[in-house]
């Protein structure tokens, strides 16, 4: 491979105590003096006995499965799918997390918007596409530029139920947006089911992950940078935590 014809663009969020997420992850970072002190404590040595009395740099990272860019398990939607116990992050193949990206461009909806089938077929036509299965649907709703405003949550267009399950029946089992969730905000959602309770609105498009085995991938971001609609692979590879709802992961999107 020529190295110089390749591009390699992150689609991640970074962990930072200054996201606007529900659920930010708390960092605490401990110098190389304070890592001198550690080794030495577990060493049976003195701070001084080091170099310049410094050694590692560590950081003590306290955060949830769903902070920062990382991908759904199918558990995390229910405790079954189709009738079978739901597959955690770890007992997931390895396969489905690398492959051909799809672009849907959504930057131009207002917050709150559900994106429905005929929204998705419009850009297919449009871009001269056909999706395949395996592809790597990604969901542009440039959310990520408001990761460190205040109710960044509940600022980005989301995927509808129908939509969700047309895009597994197409053969998809991973797709992600820029958003903070799959789904409308939940906070539009609550709204919408305290003015008129009934199925079919909270976490909907989440829900059908009871039905078909699919991976959502949250908190994506430059998707605004990508050059082109499809033609590039994706490489969004969830850390590996047994028995885990979600694995966090830097997915990135390869240009050769």
């Amino acid at each position: 491979m020529n190295r110089s014809q390749l591009r390699i663009i992150d689609l991640s969020v970074p962990l930072d105590i200054r996201a606007k997420e529900p659920f930010p992850p708390e960092i605490i970072y401990e110098s190389h003096e304070q890592g001198a002190e550690q080794a030495a404590k577990i060493l049976g040595l003195k701070a001084s006995d080091f170099p310049d009395g410094a050694a590692w740099a560590v950081e003590t990272v306290t955060l949830t499965t769903h902070t920062g860019t990382h991908v759904d398990a199918p558990w995390h939607y229910a405790a079954k799918t189709a009738g079978e116990p739901s597959r955690t992050i770890d007992q997931l193949p390895l396969e489905w997390f690398y492959g051909h990206g799809v672009l849907f461009d959504f930057s131009d909806r207002e917050t709150g918007y559900e994106i429905k089938i005929e929204d998705l077929e419009k850009q297919l036509e449009e871009m001269n596409y056909q999706l395949q299965p395996y592809d790597i649907v990604l969901i542009r709703t440039d959310a990520d530029k408001k990761y460190f405003e205040e109710n960044y949550a509940a600022m980005h267009a989301g995927v509808s139920a129908d939509a969700t399950r047309w895009l597994i029946q197409k053969g998809i089992k991973v797709m992600g947006t820029d958003g903070w969730g799959w789904d409308i905000p939940l906070y539009h959602q609550a709204a919408d089911y305290k003015q008129n309770p009934r199925d079919g609105v909270l976490w909907a498009a989440h829900y059908v992950g009871k039905e078909a085995e699919y991976c959502q991938i949250e908190k994506l971001a430059n998707l605004d940078l990508l050059p082109k609609r499809f033609g590039f692979k994706v490489a969004v590879f969830p850390v590996k935590i047994t028995g885990a709802s979600a694995g966090w992961a830097r997915p990135v999107a390869i240009f050769e």
